[in-house]
């Protein structure tokens, strides 16, 4: 009896996230990778993931007692703006590599959605050194922020450690809003703040720095009213761009995912307040899973024909590939040739 699995990918700012299952049952063969995807002129490098991919299903599926992958979601940071080359070209990859049939191509936050909350309507605030929003009614998607540290990310982790900073160096100067404890935090983690301008313009990973001093703040939180302040403006500031999402009929539900939930309550509950203010007909809820659980919970409901989450090119492509494969595995099986099937919210 031929096994039938489905494949899940979580492709980060650290690596690949992979598991391999079959539907109706928990993942049964996971894995991942320390090195990102490339990102090139081109967009997200398909050839690069599936350099990385390829060898990582094959093993997991054999582990995993799985004969067939009939079904991959993979969810790729970047995607919403640099998938073009993914669109184009993933579905067949998977197909001439794994035998794959059906394809989900969905942003992070897609799967960061449907990790956090399923297929229920609501908006899902996902913040770690960024932060982005996401919402549906079921029927589209809306985003907001997710522009990177420069531009937005407005209440993610490196903005909190950006302002912790500044705080820092108005204390340093003598000038209004500074914070003598955010200084004395700022000198013991990256040494004389003169030198900060040196240590953190120069450096490509410069937001991952600056999320890295986000925890002193919500540390120095309690008996630091600078500090406080900085947290309850980026409650204010989350709360926003979920308030930009969020369906406005109904019981939709909001929750919190991401790394930047660790700092706990000194940021989550003036986040708690600033939602029930702004979104009083919304329940918060926890997350029930994070965006890797998110990618299974898309291709289970893909493989078993009941997924309802909006499709939407840039948002979430669901396709079928049409191309023959010629592997020598014996396991995944050699042809695929569905003609193309786009998910009812791609037409």
């Amino acid at each position: 009896m031929t096994v039938a699995g489905y494949l899940a990918v979580d492709s980060g700012g650290s690596g690949l996230r992979v598991a391999v299952g079959v539907p109706g049952r928990a993942p049964s063969a996971q894995r991942e990778t320390r090195e990102p995807v490339r990102t090139g002129a081109r967009g997200i490098d398909p050839a690069h993931l599936m350099s990385q991919l390829t060898p990582l299903a094959r093993e997991l599926a054999a582990e995993a007692g799985v004969d067939e992958l009939g079904t991959a979601v993979v969810g790729a940071a970047g995607f919403a703006t640099l998938g073009d080359a993914l669109r184009a070209e993933l579905p067949d990859a998977l197909a001439r590599a794994l035998g794959v049939r059906r394809v989900a191509l969905a942003a992070d936050a897609v799967t960061a959605y449907a990790g956090a909350l399923g297929s229920r309507p609501g908006a899902v605030l996902a913040a770690g050194t960024g932060l982005i929003a996401i919402g549906t009614d079921l029927t589209g998607w809306r985003r907001a922020d997710g522009w990177g540290h420069l531009l937005g990310d407005c209440g993610g982790g490196a903005w909190i450690g950006r302002a912790g900073l500044e705080a820092a160096l108005r204390a340093h100067d003598g000038r209004a809003g500074g914070s003598a404890a955010l200084l004395r935090c700022a000198e013991e983690q990256f040494g004389p703040v003169r030198q900060l301008p040196g240590l953190l313009y120069p450096r490509t990973d410069r937001a991952a720095v600056l999320a890295s001093f986000a925890p002193r703040v919500a540390d120095r939180s309690a008996d630091d009213p600078v500090a406080a302040e900085i947290l309850r403006a980026a409650a204010r500031h989350m709360a926003d761009s979920a308030a930009a999402v969020c369906p406005v009929d109904g019981t939709p539900e909001v929750a919190v995912t991401g790394g930047l939930s660790k700092i706990g309550d000194p940021l989550l509950v003036p986040l708690r307040e600033e939602l029930a203010r702004r979104l009083p007909h919304a329940r918060q809820v926890p997350p029930e899973g994070d965006p890797l659980h998110g990618a299974v919970r898309i291709a289970a409901e893909l493989a078993t024909g009941r997924l309802t989450l909006p499709g939407e090119p840039t948002m979430l492509h669901v396709t079928a590939a049409t191309r023959k494969r010629t592997d020598k595995s014996g396991r995944i099986p050699l042809t695929c040739t569905l003609p193309e099937q786009d998910h009812p919210g791609n037409q």
